[in-house]
């Protein structure tokens, strides 16, 4: 790895040299401390390591040099969602995804050359020439995971999740106005949007359905772990 790096930083000499820019070695040291590094970066991040280096470059400048390297295809800028601009390495000739955490931030890095394969193939069956891709998987990491209840309030439930209701808390008022909706005891619903603030957006029975935050405080959920889900059919 240190000998590609130092190629790579000879690579990247020989061409911004062609620039005509300035501080050329200020530029050599950002990309070793990028190069150091396996993580996402942060333009705040990046100015972090720098400094732990002892390297005072302002921000402005990190972010310059950071774009730079981008253009040039040592780096890759990744904008995942709910995320700021991320800059991670980009190895000629291989290609990995990412599992993104949307609790904790947590960025997994994966390859697999089966699905690889099938996605040239699912491309040249509609008639395409693939030339560039990206998946992003966006769920909960095992940490995250861990750190739930078993029962969590349906306010908690994050988009994308299926949810079994196991109780019902609250008076006659809100149990009525559960009804009226009808959701009932060990009924499997989506979330469809959970923004943490105003209502919730839920699949259920094939028709969408918005609650409020106070009622989905009251009503008790668990993740569904596939058991009883069936598809919408429609009719």
């Amino acid at each position: 790895m240190k000998n590609n790096n130092y190629l790579e930083k000879i690579n990247f000499r020989a061409l911004v040299e062609t620039d005509g820019n300035d501080r050329i070695q200020d530029r050599l040291n950002i990309v070793d401390v990028f190069l150091d590094t396996e993580e996402h970066v942060t333009i705040e991040q990046m100015y972090r390591l720098l400094r732990e280096k002892g390297y005072d470059y302002d921000a402005g400048f990190v972010r310059q040099c950071m774009n730079r390297m981008a253009d040039l295809g040592f780096a890759q800028k990744k904008q995942f969602e709910g995320q700021p601009v991320r800059y991670e390495h980009r190895h000629l000739g291989r290609h990995h995804d990412h599992l993104i955490c949307t609790k904790c931030g947590k960025i997994v890095e994966f390859a697999n050359d089966h699905m690889e394969r099938l996605q040239v193939a699912i491309a040249a069956e509609h008639g395409f020439h693939m030339l560039q891709h990206k998946m992003e998987i966006y769920g909960l990491c095992a940490k995250c995971r861990a750190q739930r209840r078993p029962l969590m309030p349906l306010a908690m439930a994050k988009p994308g999740e299926r949810v079994v209701i196991r109780e019902m808390a609250g008076g006659k008022t809100a149990r009525s106005r559960m009804a009226d909706m009808g959701l009932r005891l060990d009924d499997h619903v989506e979330i469809i949007s959970n923004s943490g603030e105003g209502r919730l957006i839920l699949g259920h029975d094939c028709t969408r359905l918005a609650i409020g935050r106070g009622i989905a405080q009251k009503i008790m959920v668990s993740l569904a772990h596939e058991e009883g889900e069936e598809a919408c059919q429609e009719a």
